[in-house]
């Protein structure tokens, strides 16, 4: 392979992956227009990376690509989130289910390890901490990985991975504006211990239903929030 030929492909990488944690982070929002050449000066990288990366990011459902007028970043609406989460809830009971029966010593210790950074890593006191935000999600997404790590299926595991990341656009909206009432924030840190101690019980019933139910609340809660943006919008319309 010629060093061109991997420079490209190492720009287009690197391109990939800024690009991938705007969108999640929100620093990117549903709907914004992703200009290859806007892109270009603000990454300092070519534009052959920069549309390999949109092509990457659009083939995932994170950047819709528009004919002749360049992509933006995917829109979220009500019935594609209830269809995503409803998804998620079965795939994760799934891959939980299986992790328990499989899992051993050293995937209870990583869940353990994962529970102990989340529980002291604090929630944005604002919409405009989004470092706090991203360190939270970080450490959100490596427990409920650490949950369902264990479910010895490589292809439940990239399922699960796509799910996690379309939902994570959308709970980032929760955690921006959980100070607003139609947020409804919770004690996640005693939902999310209590599944952990389920989970290392091995019972699996048990810790099945509390992740449905703790999936479900969070959906619930974002839900009410996007209802709230769409009235908004409409009234100010």
């Amino acid at each position: 392979m010629s060093d061109t030929l991997t420079d490209i492909r190492s720009q287009a990488e690197r391109a990939y992956q800024r690009l991938r944690g705007e969108i999640l982070h929100g620093d990117l929002m549903p709907g914004e227009r992703l200009r290859a050449n806007d892109l270009q000066d603000r990454f300092q990288l070519g534009l052959t990376p920069i549309r390999e990366a949109l092509m990457r990011l659009s083939s995932e459902g994170l950047v819709s690509a528009e004919t002749h007028r360049g992509s933006r970043v995917s829109e979220t609406s009500l019935p594609e989130f209830s269809d995503l989460m409803a998804t998620r809830r079965q795939i994760e009971r799934l891959c939980l289910t299986q992790a328990i029966a499989r899992g051993d010593a050293a995937w209870e210790a990583e869940i353990v390890a994962a529970m102990h950074l989340l529980s002291r890593t604090p929630l944005p006191a604002s919409p405009d901490d989004r470092e706090a935000a991203a360190l939270w999600e970080a450490h959100h997404r490596r427990f409920h990985q650490a949950l369902v790590s264990a479910c010895g299926s490589d292809w439940l595991l990239r399922f699960w991975s796509m799910l996690a990341d379309h939902s994570e656009r959308y709970r980032k909206l929760r955690l921006l504006h959980r100070h607003e009432a139609q947020a409804e924030v919770r004690d996640v840190n005693s939902e999310h211990a209590a599944i952990m101690d389920a989970v290392l019980a091995r019972d699996a019933d048990k810790a099945c239903a509390l992740l449905d139910a703790h999936l479900a609340a969070t959906e619930t809660s974002v839900l009410r929030l996007l209802r709230a943006g769409t009235s908004e919008e409409e009234t100010a319309g």
